[in-house]
């Protein structure tokens, strides 16, 4: 097949862009700004577009079979742009002959006020109600996104563990494979649209992940509990971002850690 992953650059992207060749696709990597040459995935293909200007777009997705969406932000214009640039890019692929169309967002992000969490699920809605051939992958929080709130933390010499939180923390790895095997058609009902959800292989309290990654990185920071105040926190402590049904992911957190800090 040939797959585009639209925001191929990005953390997901990228372990998207590695699992579609791996698996001996054709992939294209699309984003605004091609990385440098020694950040690529050799055997991709990198092409500069611009889905809000549509610059390079009909080009880019000439021949596609399958487009994966990982493109993000995290606040101001660009956030707010996100659900639109969806809705841009569905019209893209239909107009292109692209058959499936898949999309990576947050386990349930519908029911988070903040504007993140309501940007992906909108984005999500999008995709749900199109006429095309889709997937949408709820996923639970990256290992990557643990981790870095415990790294932020301890440069001040404080790993946070809010009370009464836990995580359910997959890797990227894990979600890029469930993503690219949306992509491809098959008999198990892959023809029509679907939902999808993938949560890490365990769930655990923040002060135990935070522990495990004080071990694991030899952080002299001290583990501390405190309250996560706001409309987050309640829906953390509500376990909303939890999918135990859907512990599907196959790197715990304590793995990963062991791969990133060479033990």
């Amino acid at each position: 097949m040939m797959i585009a992953v639209a925001g191929g650059t990005g953390l997901a992207g990228r372990a998207v862009v590695e699992e579609a060749v791996a698996c001996g696709h054709r992939v294209r990597s699309l984003s605004r700004h091609l990385p440098a040459a020694e950040k690529r995935v050799p055997g991709a293909e990198y092409l500069r577009v611009d889905f809000r200007t549509g610059a390079g777009v009909a080009a880019a997705l000439e021949g596609v079979d399958a487009l994966i969406e990982t493109m993000d932000a995290r606040s101001g214009a660009a956030l707010r742009s996100l659900p639109v640039m969806s809705v841009a890019v569905l019209a893209a692929a239909a107009q292109a002959g692209v058959r499936r169309c898949v999309l990576l967002t947050i386990v349930r992000a519908g029911e988070c006020p903040m504007g993140y969490y309501q940007a992906q699920a909108a984005r999500a809605l999008s995709y749900e109600k199109s006429s095309m051939a889709t997937s949408v992958v709820y996923a639970t929080q990256f290992h990557n996104l643990v981790a870095g709130v415990f790294g932020t933390g301890a440069k001040v010499g404080v790993i946070p563990a809010f009370n009464g939180v836990s995580f359910q923390p997959v890797s990227t790895a894990d979600v890029a494979r469930t993503l690219v095997e949306e992509a491809q058609p098959g008999g198990d009902g892959r023809g029509a649209s679907r939902s999808v959800i993938v949560g890490g292989p365990e769930a655990k309290t923040m002060k135990e992940l935070a522990l495990e990654w004080k071990a694991a990185t030899g952080s002299g920071a001290v583990v501390a509990a405190m309250p996560l105040p706001g409309s987050f926190g309640a829906f953390l402590r509500a376990g909303k971002n939890l999918v135990p049904e859907h512990a599907v992911g196959q790197e715990t957190f304590g793995a990963w850690l062991k791969v990133r800090a060479g033990a």
